[in-house]
Order: C-alpha cells, then structure tokens, then sequence
C-alpha cells in the first residue's frame, strides 16, 4: 500500500521582492516517479532547494513521512539532518569530488549512516575495522547496480560524462533514501546515455523501491518514465496530471512545450 512520503503545502520563499515560489503544493507517493517541469527559471531547483534544506521558505509547510512512519516538518531543517531523515539529492551542475575515486564518491555518501565515532577512528577496533569492510562491500554493490563497477577505482574526473551523472546518484543512493530527487539527471547527456539513464532510474524505483522526484528538461524522458507531472511557471504551480494530461493542458503548451 502506498501512502504520501513528501507533502509540500503552500510553500512560498521570496528573494528581496521577488516571489520565486508562490504557495506551490506538491505530493509524492511511496513508488511513484514524479517529474517537475517547466521553463528556466520557473523555480524548480529553488524547490528542491527548500525541500533539501539548502534554502528555508518563507511560507508554508514541507513534511516528509520518515522510517518510523511518521511525518516530521522539515522546514527549516539543516540539509544532513534531511539526509539522515531518508530523503537525498543530486545537483544539476555535477557534485562529485573529482579527485577521489569512483568508490570513494560512494563511500562518502554512506558516511552518513556509521556509527564508529572518532575515538573507534583513532584505535581502529574491531568494530570500526568491521564498519569500513561494510562500507567498502555496500559502496561496491550499489556500484554493480549502475553498472559503473569497471570505474570503481577510476579517479571520478577521469568518467565518461554518463558515468559521472550515474556515479552522481549511486552516491545519493549510498545514504539510504526513501526518496530520491533528481536534478536534471539527464542534463548534457546524448541520446544513448539518457536512454541508460530511464533504464536505470526505473530500476532504482523497482527493485531498491526507492521513491523518485525529478527535474528534467528532456521530455522525452520525462514522458516515458514519469507516472505524474506538476508543471511550474515563474514560481506558481500551473498543471499537473499525467503524461498524457499535461501533454494536451494548454497552458503547459503555451508556457513551456510550445505550439
């Protein structure tokens, strides 16, 4: 049974004068994949933005239904506090610490679940010794799951582009979400690549059952993998419905799909 693990209800945030989101409210599903659409800075990211922490709205509520099953507010909430809640990010522009390796990438994305604290670090016992194994086998499954384990020790600079936007989610993954949102994953990636990517993002949703929220510009994508779509235009939420529904709204093709 699915049941609503984000609720955003009548978020606003203002920049100065500008009202950069206005009362926007949005719901995601357990198992759904939901895209968020719309022109260039209709406000999208700055939604993300508030979700994730990164920016604090200045109306309205954002709760998230967490692994005790109940929904905790979390506005205004620190972004690793987020994190630890279930829900995690990827960025438009690529994230990744280009110097490390590929399962490093991972590894530091599944920081945020250990237990062994400083002193553990420091005396290495067995526990800690264990917990860095745990790291290393986890980081590496999720590496085979994307299909990026021939990179695992690859300085992450050194990735095709694809890889690099893949590795980019196996690191969200690797901090255990329940839900997962995607900015513009498909962002500067060639036909075969984004098919991969739909491919895999499918996947993701079905057999790690992790929920997806993504921003896309690629509406091929966005119509092939996206149950439901909320679309925005300068900041106000204008349609939202199915593939099939927000193709023929006709304020989403004046504003955004075209003639």
């Amino acid at each position: 049974m699915s049941h609503t693990i984000l609720d955003v209800r009548n978020s606003s945030i203002r920049f100065g004068g500008l009202r950069a989101i206005d009362e926007v409210s949005i719901h995601v599903d357990t198992g759904e994949i939901v895209a968020l659409i719309g022109p260039n800075g209709a406000g999208k990211t700055t939604l993300f933005n508030c979700i994730t922490g990164l920016y604090k709205p200045t109306g309205g509520d954002i709760a998230f239904f967490d692994s005790a099953k109940k929904f905790v507010r979390i506005n205004g909430f620190k972004p690793n506090k987020i994190t630890e809640l279930g829900l995690a990010r990827t960025f438009q522009n690529i994230r990744l610490f280009s110097s490390m390796t590929a399962l490093e990438n991972v590894m530091i994305g599944y920081h945020s679940r250990l237990k062994a604290g400083v002193l553990g670090a420091i005396l290495r016992d067995r526990r800690t010794r264990a917990e860095e194994q745990d790291v290393i086998d986890v980081s590496m499954g999720i590496l085979r799951k994307l299909r990026l384990e021939r990179y695992a020790n690859e300085i992450a600079s050194n990735l095709p582009y694809g890889a690099q936007r893949l590795l980019e989610i196996a690191r969200a993954m690797a901090t255990g979400p329940q839900l997962l949102l995607l900015d513009e994953p498909a962002a500067g990636m060639n036909l075969v690549e984004t098919k991969r990517l739909d491919y895999f993002i499918s996947k993701i949703r079905d057999e790690e059952q992790i929920t997806i929220l993504l921003i896309e510009h690629d509406m091929n994508l966005v119509m092939s993998i996206a149950e439901r779509i909320y679309v925005l235009d300068y900041g106000s939420l204008i349609a939202e419905g199915s593939p099939a529904e927000i193709r023929m709204n006709p304020a989403v093709i004046k504003a955004y799909l075209g003639e």
